[in-house]
């Protein structure tokens, strides 16, 4: 065998390697994940909108007050921490929100939430106590926004844009509970 076989044989041989060590300690890729990732995007003009989240399942669970604790600081979603990126400046709820990505943080109440817009880029939602690793110094928009409750079950966490009444809202729903969070560029 000639040493250019031997040496491609031998790469291919690392990488296969490398992806079995990667899927065994880190993350099987070839697993279905329980709370799987999302992109969701809305695009009008020369608006362009991105969340990036992980969507987990309700599963027969009772989900806020009880596994999303109430008055306590929430990842919004599951896994990594959840990004909001706009390439125009906007205004979320009054408030002014420049260009960028963020990270997109939650309180969940009873009647009202607090939605947080932070600066800060987080590898994952929480630490390994499973506490937030939202950083409160890099909150750039908080803002209060009402509970609707719905009168079906939203099985599995979702996020969307809605621009159906020519306003544009980042929703969240779960369980029982729709928030909207009004957006304008």
């Amino acid at each position: 065998m000639n040493i250019f076989l031997k040496r491609v044989l031998i790469l291919f041989s690392i990488i296969a390697l490398g992806l079995l060590l990667y899927t065994v300690f880190v993350e099987n890729i070839f697993a279905k994940r329980l709370s799987p990732k999302d992109t969701v995007e809305f695009k009008l003009n020369d608006l362009e909108l991105e969340v990036f989240y992980n969507r987990p399942y309700k599963k027969g669970r009772d989900i806020f007050g009880a596994l999303v604790p109430y008055n306590q600081v929430w990842r919004t979603g599951a896994n990594e921490a959840t990004t909001f990126e706009t390439n125009a400046a906007l205004h979320v709820d009054g408030f002014s929100l420049p260009a960028g990505k963020y990270t997109l943080w939650t309180v969940p109440k009873d009647s009202v939430w607090t939605v947080i817009f932070n600066s800060k880029q987080y590898s994952w939602g929480v630490n390994s106590e499973m506490k937030p690793m939202w950083d409160p110094n890099y909150d750039v928009i908080n803002i209060d926004v009402p509970v609707k409750n719905l009168d079906s079950v939203v099985e599995q966490f979702t996020i969307a844009f809605d621009n159906s009444t020519d306003n544009l809202f980042l929703t969240m729903a779960w369980d029982d509970v729709k928030i909207q969070v009004p957006l304008k560029e």
